[in-house]
């Protein structure tokens, strides 16, 4: 009887131990998921404004804003002329990548031809697009998440920061800790 119990508690201790064991696997699985950094967010094609296919490379060494936005959204309407003169301000390092939610390429492509939009896009509705959005767990648009040069994702309230600070949401951003 005292036997049984003994393999009893042991057992009951092992299967504690493996849930233990995976629930703490699982978290840092998370947190290796959830790291900030660009890899995986953007294509290495995009679209310029004119729906030609260029290189992501001319992104290197500079900030960029992925921004979720698309045409039929109210918000956005309001917040992309402020973007397209925020980044013409800073236009030698800081770069924009429309992450479009419009229903087809068609409406993405009037989108940007409307408000004249000097950046890069992802293909609309792809796969990298939806990945991007749901790395970076967006909920709502417009939503701007902003990269350091070295492709790390220091703020996701670029709306927010672009709004309130204006000219110097540049000048923040560059002054964050590298290690956040």
């Amino acid at each position: 009887m005292k036997r049984s119990k003994s393999l009893g508690f042991l057992f009951v201790l092992l299967i504690g131990s493996v849930a233990v064991y995976s629930i703490s696997s699982q978290n840092q699985k998370k947190s290796e998921n959830t790291k900030s950094s660009a890899e995986g967010l953007i294509p290495s094609i995009l679209l310029d404004n004119m729906g030609e296919e260029v290189s992501s490379d001319q992104l290197a060494g500079k900030y960029v804003g992925l921004y979720f936005s698309a045409s039929w959204c109210g918000p956005c309407l309001s917040f992309t002329p402020e973007l397209i003169r925020f980044r013409e301000q800073h236009a030698d390092n800081f770069e924009v990548v429309l992450v479009g939610g419009d229903g087809t390429p068609q409406d993405q492509a009037k989108y940007v031809k409307k408000y004249k939009m000097p950046w890069l896009s992802m293909v609309n509705q792809s796969k990298s697009a939806k990945q991007a959005s749901q790395k970076l767990e967006v909920q709502y648009i417009p939503y701007l998440v902003i990269l350091d040069p070295s492709g790390k994702v220091i703020s996701k309230d670029g709306v927010k920061q672009v709004r309130s600070l204006k000219g110097k949401a540049m000048q923040a951003w560059k002054s964050m800790p590298k290690d956040a």
